[in-house]
């Protein structure tokens, strides 16, 4: 499923990884738990998973690249479904007991074996488009703001309101085939602060006496969350002069952005001096992850973002699926931010806030 070559632990994680680092932030179960049988928060997290197939078998009937797309569709509903339920009667089934890790990878192994790769391919390319021609305005915005602390929180809820556009969400597909979304609309729904973990008033008085070297940012979903919510934050890093590294999906999963989709992006955005509205980019890298889900093992990325990782001060992990049903509590060897919206009721209720509350979780390292 991953690339050929080696995959290595990320370089901030704490040694040894296999005491330090797990890459679930909801407990599925307990060494107290009986193994032959799930566990009620499998069960609830299994039907999740089982909400979803619906959405994505509609995506599989439309994918014009895939012969027989309407029956191989069908099968993937019908197979996909059935593993689900198979887990439930015997949870150490098909490589469980099942996290939100295992759940992901089980149902892009299904996908793949009846030839789907990207089935959210069109909807990915329509909102990129979308979103690539309100840039500069979102930027303007951004820019025109002459406070530090003010521009930063305005960047911050763009990333939140950006990262609405996520269809792993069985509830957000919905609204989004009904009526689409609206970047700017969302800037000023988010719910009101303070958050569910709310640490930007920290982050804040960092960020205007401190500058960090080198950020490593795993990024999320294409659209409006990679083109308005994180790289305008990015420009802001690189003007303030951190070097920057984008580290996105080797292949596709849900309408997460690939690193070859996003080197396209940001050819399309870069001016003929290489600029990014006026800001030089020659201090930004895009690096492969190695990953193909919607959430990410730490203890497994390419060889490549963990040499382009090795000397970073700030660790940015971004959206629902990495940082926070995976990454929330994993403990970095420098700086650190997570950064999501809670789209899953399941987790709102697990960190006691609201659905579509937010997570700004800032954890800085003494050196």
């Amino acid at each position: 499923m991953e690339s050929d070559s080696e995959m290595v632990p990320f370089p901030q994680l704490p040694t040894p990884i296999e005491t330090n680092y797990r890459a679930c932030t909801i407990p599925y179960r307990f060494p107290s738990d009986d193994p032959k049988k799930a566990t009620p928060t499998e069960i609830l997290w299994i039907n999740v998973f089982a909400n979803s197939i619906p959405s994505f078998k509609k995506r599989a009937e439309s994918d014009t690249t895939v012969p027989d797309a309407p029956a191989r569709a069908e099968n993937f509903a019908e197979r996909y479904a059935g593993i689900l339920e198979d887990l439930k009667k015997d949870p150490e089934i098909h490589g469980g007991p099942p996290d939100g890790i295992l759940l992901c990878r089980l149902r892009e192994q299904v996908l793949r074996e009846l030839g789907f790769r990207d089935i959210f391919k069109k909807v990915k390319d329509e909102e990129n488009a979308k979103a690539i021609s309100l840039f500069p305005e979102v930027v303007s915005l951004s820019d025109a703001i002459e406070d530090d602390g003010k521009r930063l929180e305005n960047l911050v809820r763009g990333i939140f309101a950006g990262n609405i556009f996520d269809l792993g969400s069985a509830q957000l597909a919905e609204v989004f085939s009904r009526d689409g979304m609206s970047f700017l609309a969302s800037c000023q729904n988010l719910v009101p602060r303070p958050w569910v973990i709310d640490d930007l008033e920290n982050f804040q008085a960092k960020w205007i006496n401190k500058s960090w070297k080198k950020a490593v940012i795993f990024v999320d979903n294409s659209g409006a969350d990679i083109i308005l919510g994180i790289l305008p934050f990015a420009r802001e890093l690189l003007r303030r002069g951190t070097q920057v590294v984008l580290a996105a999906n080797e292949l596709p999963s849900i309408n997460d952005i690939t690193y070859t989709e996003l080197t396209e992006i940001l050819t399309q955005l870069k001016d003929e001096n290489g600029q990014l509205l006026g800001v030089d980019t020659s201090k930004l890298l895009i690096a492969n992850s190695g990953n193909d889900l919607p959430v990410i093992d730490l203890s497994r990325v390419s060889q490549e973002l963990a040499y382009l990782s090795s000397d970073a001060d700030l660790v940015i992990v971004e959206g629902m699926g990495r940082g926070i049903e995976t990454n929330l509590y994993a403990q970095f060897k420098c700086d650190s931010l997570k950064i999501g919206m809670v789209k899953h009721l399941e987790v709102a209720e697990f960190l006691g806030g609201r659905l579509y509350d937010c997570v700004f979780k800032y954890n800085e390292v003494q050196s």
